[in-house]
This record gives structure tokens, C-alpha cells and sequence, in this order.
């Protein structure tokens, strides 16, 4: 079984840039991290190769600038077989229907049984590649997973629901969207961290590799059916109010005073 995980390297901080013409975040000297849910993703991904035991293949693919080899890296450092980057400056400025796009082109050029995806990137927030990714690809797919299960020719999935599971059956091939309670991303060791950049190789797949498998006209900046209006850095939350000196009875009446005036109780 080919299991696939889509990754994406994201900033490893809450103090992003934002580039004031295209609204878009500046990366250069901003720290990067593999996403967590997809991370999740890839540890699920390795639990069950490992359940499976039966010559059953983990591959990454991440769409990004050449420096998201780094990821790509740390991935093969934890055990996966092989890791694809989709690179190229055509694909620079995607929205989420042309970042789908791209990635579901070169899903389907290496082929695949199970798509696993991060539910969301910390630094969109918009849940909506990995279902994209699976309309691409025309096939079933299931969100918010908390656990992964394949028995024979098809997989069972624990999905999160509000205050409730569901229970989901899906036909393999499939694609399965990941939180990050999923699993718990084990630790490279010495071993896979040498091999990852000594044995192991990441392979780029550019436009001219991918440009029959989609309409050059829907992806990149200039594809991007999204306009961003304005985008802007998380607030910081103010300090609050202080009441250093009251007794018990008194900071009682005073939340409740506080609760009632915004209409919480």
C-alpha cells in the first residue's frame, strides 16, 4: 500500500510580516516548522506502515521554495521512504485552489492508495486544501480524523464531531484529513537524521513536470480565484483590569458586576 502525506512548512511564529501589495506573508528570516496536524499526519502515517507490515511505502509531498527541503528532511529523518517537493516559481502566490491543484498533480504523477493531509496550516487556517486535494482526485475523503484503521480493502476512520464521533467506512483509494490529536510525532533518531540527508534523496517535480496533469491558467498568484481584501497580524489581547485590594466578598461582587455588564449572565 502507497500511503501519501501532504505536508506544508509554515512559520514557527506568531510575529509573521505581511507584504502590504499582496497581502501575502513574508517568510525570509522567519523560522519554519513542519505544520503540526500535518506532522500528525505523518506519524499516523508511519503507525500504520508499521501495523500493516506488509511492504507498505510512506511518501512526502509538500508544495514550497526550495527551502522547504528542510521538511521534507525531517520527515525522511523520521522514517519515511521517500519525500517529492513541487517546486517552482509558477507556483508562487496559490491560493487554496491552486496550492490543490498542484499538490493533487503530483499526488496522482506518484501515485497512491491513502492521502493523508493536515486538517489545517497555523498559517491559513482555512481547512480546505486537503478536501480540495481529494475533489481533484476524485476520490471519498473523511475530515477531523482521530484515528486510522484499514481492514483489507478499506479504511476505518474515527472522526471528530462537536461534542460526538462518527464512526466512517471508506473504500480505498481515499483521502483522510488529520488533527493533530491524532498521534504523537515520534522523535528522528541519529540514524534516520544521516540517512535522511546521506542516503535518501528529495526529488522536485517542477511545472514542466507537472503541466499536463492541470490548466496553467488556475494556478500561481495570477490563477488564484481568492482576493484578499486585507490581511493583518493576530492582536495581542490588552492586560485587563487589576484589583489588587479587594477581600474575597468584594472580588466576588465585582466579576459578577463585570459578567452581568457584557451580558454573560
Amino acid at each position: 500500500m502507497k500511503i501519501v502525506v501532504c505536508v506544508k512548512q509554515v512559520p514557527d511564529t506568531t510575529e509573521v510580516k505581511l507584504d502590504p501589495k499582496t497581502n501575502t506573508l513574508i517568510r525570509d528570516g522567519v523560522p519554519s516548522i513542519i505544520n503540526p496536524d500535518d506532522k500528525a499526519g505523518i506519524e499516523a502515517a508511519l503507525e500504520l506502515k508499521e501495523k500493516l507490515n506488509d511492504g507498505s511505502t510512506v511518501t512526502i509531498v509538500s508544495m514550497g521554495p526550495p527551502q522547504a527541503d528542510v521538511a521534507l528532511r525531517e520527515a525522511l529523518a523520521m522514517g519515511a521512504d521517500e519525500a517529492y517537493l513541487l517546486s517552482d516559481r509558477k507556483f508562487g502566490g496559490s491560493d487554496t485552489y491552486a496550492t490543490s491543484t498542484i499538490v493533487a498533480a503530483g499526488v496522482k504523477k506518484i501515485g497512491f492508495d491513502i492521502v493523508i493531509t493536515g486538517r489545517q496550516a497555523i498559517d491559513g487556517d482555512t481547512a480546505q486544501v486537503g478536501p480540495q486535494i481529494a475533489e481533484h482526485l476524485g476520490v471519498p475523503q473523511v475530515s477531523y480524523a482521530e484515528d486510522i484503521n484499514v481492514e483489507g480493502n478499506k479504511v476505518i476512520v474515527k472522526r471528530k464531531y462537536e461534542d460526538r464521533e462518527h464512526i466512517l467506512e471508506l473504500p480505498i483509494p481515499c483521502l483522510i484529513t488529520a488533527l493533530s490529536e491524532l498521534a504523537t510525532p515520534r522523535y528522528m533518531s541519529v540514524k534516520g537524521v544521516m540517512d535522511a540527508y546521506r542516503a535518501k534523496e528529495v526529488k522536485v517535480l517542477t511545472f514542466e513536470d507537472l503541466k499536463d496533469m492541470f490548466n496553467p491558467d488556475y494556478i500561481g498568484l495570477k490563477g488564484s480565484p481568492t482576493n484578499v481584501f486585507k490581511s493583518f497580524p493576530k492582536q495581542a489581547k490588552g492586560k485587563g483590569e487589576f484589583y489588587p485590594d479587594l477581600s474575597a466578598d468584594e472580588a466576588v461582587n465585582t466579576i459578577v458586576t463585570k459578567l452581568e455588564e457584557k451580558h454573560i449572565i
